[in-house]
């Protein structure tokens, strides 16, 4: 498998996430999507989705996400899977762990040329686990996945969400974590939207604790770790690598090369050569067609059945502003770590209403050269 190419992120994505579906036979508290059991009739077709992947590749995206709800619902994700991969795509998927997840559809979707396939597990216990999901068993069917997918050597990802309820059970999810096996770890701070608002968030010094336990992680394990919705991680591990803001142009600190991974273990999928942010080297793509900056910042930029994608992330207004770090207020315009954080756009658009707002669970006090007050 070739390394995915340096994107230039004022053309194209990294990563687009297209959200097949919002059916799913979970009852998450966090969902973003308020999923339910049936599909919606005005889910994009086959056909649509085909054209979806399509438009994607032509811009020069490299990994494409399957997402949900849960994409298993969807009964031609085999047939999705296999066009992606025809145009050379990186495929992945995030199937939930209920019943119709087995043993042979793990092997489909290996069969269908999947590359990665992400399972979520956000507590080391069952009973945590399976509360957090809303339905029981969750926590086994997961367990069963993660040795469904070694069986039919399909390189498996976790996910984990991170929220106040989260925090205490976090090293022991790290040592969990460390004897699966993986090839890829997306830890996901929360954003409080959809079910999620509910959730307890976190404070800004309970971040730089996770970050610390994080980039332990990062620098001995052998697997992918990835943060994502705590673009901030990016300012902790730049200061301890010594890539500071000082001799720099403001808001230009270098990408630590440790965030820059380009591949997992045995050629699997790895990290942008830059920090991808809402509308900055990613996509969203809803069940219906909406085209957002993340799934987790709800503000509308077009409809895929309306306007092409690489149009609307290369010139709508309101990708291009996401896409400069100067347009950013409060704190994080005045950051010396703008360039490679930014913030996360979603939360702060969740907790204040303004996407160009302070990320409120980031602390950092900018430097007085970076012309803070």
């Amino acid at each position: 498998m070739e390394r995915p190419p340096q994107v230039d992120f004022a053309q194209a994505p990294f990563l687009v996430i297209w959200e097949t579906t919002q059916a799913c036979d979970l009852s998450c508290t966090h969902c973003r999507a308020s999923a339910q059991p049936q599909r919606h009739a005005d889910e994009l077709s086959t056909a649509e989705g085909k054209g979806l992947l399509e438009q994607a590749a032509a811009m020069g995206t490299p990994v494409f996400i399957l997402s949900g709800g849960d994409p298993v619902k969807r009964p031609d994700l085999c047939t999705l899977i296999r066009h992606g991969k025809s145009l050379g795509l990186r495929v992945g998927t995030i199937p939930a762990a209920t019943d119709r997840l087995s043993q042979d559809v793990v092997q489909q979707l290996k069969d269908a040329g999947l590359d990665q396939m992400a399972v979520s597990l956000d507590f080391p216990r069952a009973e945590l686990h399976d509360a957090f999901r809303g339905v029981p068993g969750a926590f086994a069917k997961t367990m069963a996945a993660v040795e469904w997918a070694h069986a039919c050597a399909l390189p498996l990802q976790i996910n984990t969400t991170l929220c106040g309820r989260s925090v205490p059970y976090f090293k022991e999810m790290v040592e969990l974590v460390e004897r699966l096996g993986i090839v890829f770890w997306e830890v996901f701070f929360l954003v409080p939207v959809g079910r999620g608002e509910a959730l307890g968030g976190l404070r800004p010094e309970q971040c730089e604790e996770l970050f610390e336990i994080l980039y332990a992680v990062q620098k001995r394990a052998p697997f992918v770790l990835k943060v994502t919705e705590a673009p901030h991680y990016r300012r902790y591990v730049a200061q301890h690598e010594g890539n500071g803001g000082g001799g720099q142009r403001p808001g230009h600190t270098a990408l630590p090369q440790l965030l820059q991974r380009s591949e997992g273990p045995g050629h699997t999928v790895g990290l942008a050569h830059r920090g991808v942010n809402a509308g900055n080297g990613f996509a969203f793509v809803s069940h219906t067609g909406e085209i957002f900056p993340s799934g987790f910042l709800p503000v509308l930029a077009g409809n895929v059945r309306t306007h092409g994608l690489a149009d609307v992330y290369r010139n709508s207004p309101l990708f291009r502003t996401l896409r400069d770090p100067d347009a950013l207020h409060g704190r994080c315009g005045r950051c010396e770590y703008r360039g490679i954080c930014g913030g996360s756009r979603s939360r702060a658009y969740a907790l204040t209403g303004n996407y160009l707002a302070t990320d409120p669970w980031c602390g950092y006090q900018p430097s007085v050269a970076a012309g803070a007050s």
